[in-house]
């Protein structure tokens, strides 16, 4: 199933910012990967910020601080290229997550240099609006879906985030319907999409209820059926999915069904039946620790990955599936 797997590491050390935690990846058209992750002394220090690196001819650079804000945590930055080539890096912004504000910058030289932070819904106090953790999809039509959550008031509830200008305003759609599961409400946050061929559109929810949730859409993200159980098992801990070129699906999780279980091991499925079953195809990590909150997307039907390394590191694979 897999032809090629290639592991590396971000950085080794930031000395500057020894904590770090939520990466996310974008592979950009003239062949240099971008990645960025937030990073301070400890997640939710007012220190924390928002770091990145370019991986160009081989090799990662330097890591640099690119937001300004300071004695603010910030959190889950998520990248996006536009179809004009410039690329959206969004982030949250706020000392505690139910206080969560998305700001955003914008690079038009590859992630080289940002503009200065602007706020994503100005005014907005719902706890975050835009993706919450995941990357955003395109539609068939050119509709962007954000993938979204907030954390208030006990209650985690996820929606979708919908733009017609690719990723610069945005309509809150109706939040998904919070099912139960053994009488006890289902917390579900930082959904993943993908679309089908029939243009129905999916998600699947990380939950405190020992198993990855989902739901379907069949107006183009509008409006959502209540989110129902799945097979896979989740930890209460982030996942990420991709969609390659025949339609395959690449899940990165922790397949712990344990409420805020262990984050190992970190397992690479793949699905072939649009959702329906995942088949485990490799661990990518499977010695006590954290390996958790995985980034996964697709370009040229290669799979680019990363995720939190023991809250140390950023690690990174390349890997080449089968045709």
């Amino acid at each position: 199933m897999i032809l090629e797997a290639k592991k590396e590491y971000v950085f080794l050390f930031n000395t500057k910012a020894p904590s770090c935690h939520a990466s996310t990846v974008l592979p950009l058209p003239d062949g240099t990967v971008l990645t960025a992750w937030f990073a301070g002394q400890r997640e939710g220090a007012d220190d924390v910020g928002i770091w990145s690196s370019i991986r160009k001819d081989g090799a990662w650079r330097e890591p640099v601080r690119i937001s300004d804000e300071r004695d603010v945590a910030h959190w889950n930055p998520v990248l996006h290229l536009r179809e004009d080539g410039k690329i959206i890096l969004y982030y949250k912004y706020g000392q505690t997550i139910p206080n969560w504000l998305t700001k955003f910058v914008v690079s038009e030289d590859g992630g080289n240099t940002w503009s200065a932070p602007q706020e994503l819904v100005p005014g907005d106090t719902t706890g975050g609006r835009g993706p919450v953790k995941n990357k955003c999809i395109r539609l068939f039509d050119g509709t962007l879906l954000a993938p979204a959550s907030t954390e208030q008031n006990k209650m985690w509830i996820p929606f979708i985030d919908r733009s017609q200008d690719d990723g610069l305003t945005w309509e809150k759609q109706t939040p998904m319907e919070r099912p139960k599961f053994r009488r006890n409400w289902v917390q579900m946050i930082q959904p993943t999409l993908w679309q089908s061929e029939d243009s129905s559109v999916h998600c699947l929810l990380r939950t405190n209820q020992g198993a990855v949730y989902r739901s379907d859409s069949l107006d183009l993200g509008i409006t959502w059926c209540k989110p129902y159980r799945t097979n896979l098992p989740n930890n209460n801990s982030g996942l990420d999915l991709t969609q390659d070129s025949k339609g395959r699906l690449w899940l990165l999780y922790n397949p712990i069904k344990e409420n805020w279980g262990d984050r190992y091991p970190l397992t690479l499925a793949v699905s072939t039946d649009d959702g329906e079953t995942f088949t485990n195809v490799m661990n990518l990590e499977v010695k006590p620790g954290e390996y958790s909150y995985p980034a996964i997307t697709c370009k040229d039907d290669k799979l680019y990955l990363t995720y939190t390394h023991l809250r140390e590191r950023v690690a990174y694979w390349e890997i080449t599936p089968e045709a």
